[in-house]
């Protein structure tokens, strides 16, 4: 396996590579494993190769607007994943797509993605929060390095290690707080280097990064985090909306929210605007929130 890059441009050229996935056989794809990759294989991998599986299998003339996602069993990043598509129906406006991902003859994920030929109708939309722009806030990576002795040793190369994604949160989160807060989170993001004009890639890269800060909304009026090894979390399901044409090279807001938790999972919802305030995405996700002992 290749080693983990260092550069933006290199590790987007990894992220790429990640999602390009391996066409097998007819409706049989193999979706590569992370460079540099250990244990479990992050979520928002599998939703966007499963997406690109589903994409190569849809005529152009239909794009994906939306996904609803189970995740199963963890992937492990020891072996690559295997996708299955089953094309469920083809109309003259919209198609379906069911796709379900294996490791090793076993599924950790089963996802149906929708696709419809673009046309006019009404619209309307929820207005963007107002927010600080991303050229006035710090990116997280900055404020990982700040905090870097008081991370514990074997989550410090994890926590530490460079992304494709760059994030710029609104109000920097306390990763060592245990201070319950309101459970809002405002964060921009977008790949650090430039993508093709592939809108297809643009629609996976979306996917890959709307599991992204979603399911810690949650933990925020508990006081927990997943740094004091506290609590158990996992992402049980996800669902995505993708309302309009994005670039996810250009700064993204990703608000999300929490109106619910109970039972051992919580609730998250999210919203994702360009800068001019276009609502181009809606997430929603429920997750593991399990605490230990």
């Amino acid at each position: 396996m290749a080693e983990r890059a260092t550069t933006a441009e290199g590790l987007v050229a990894q992220l790429i590579e990640l999602l390009d996935v391996e066409t097998i056989d007819t409706d049989l794809y193999r979706g590569a494993r992370q460079p540099g990759g250990v244990g479990r294989v992050f979520g928002g991998q599998v939703i966007a190769q499963a997406l690109q599986a589903a994409q190569r299998s849809v005529d152009d003339d239909k794009v994906a607007h939306s996904l609803h996602a189970y995740f199963m069993r963890p992937g492990s990043e020891d072996h690559p994943i295997i996708y299955r598509v089953v094309r469920d129906f083809d109309g003259r406006s919209f198609a379906n797509r069911r796709v379900i991902a294996m490791q090793r003859g076993t599924p950790i994920l089963n996802m149906i993605a929708s696709f419809q030929t673009p046309e006019d109708g009404l619209s309307h939309q929820e207005a963007m929060p107002d927010v600080p722009p991303p050229e006035a806030l710090r990116s997280e990576t900055e404020l990982r390095q700040e905090i870097e002795a008081r991370v514990p040793e074997k989550m410090r190369r994890f926590f530490l290690r460079a992304r494709p994604i760059e994030v710029r949160p609104t109000a920097p989160e306390h990763w060592f707080s245990s201070a319950p807060g309101e459970p809002v989170q405002h964060n921009w993001f977008r790949v650090a280097a430039p993508l093709p004009d592939d809108p297809a890639l643009h629609r996976a890269m979306l996917a890959y990064a709307s599991d992204m800060t979603l399911l810690g909304t949650c933990m925020l009026p508990h006081g927990l985090t997943w740094l004091d090894g506290s609590v158990q979390t996992a992402s049980l399901d996800h669902a995505l909306w993708l309302h309009e044409p994005l670039r996810a090279d250009e700064w993204l807001l990703y608000t999300t929210d929490s109106p619910w938790s109970g039972h051992a999972r919580g609730h998250n919802r999210g919203r994702i605007y360009t800068r001019d305030g276009r609502l181009v995405a809606s997430a929603a996700q429920e997750g593991l929130i399990r605490r230990r002992g």
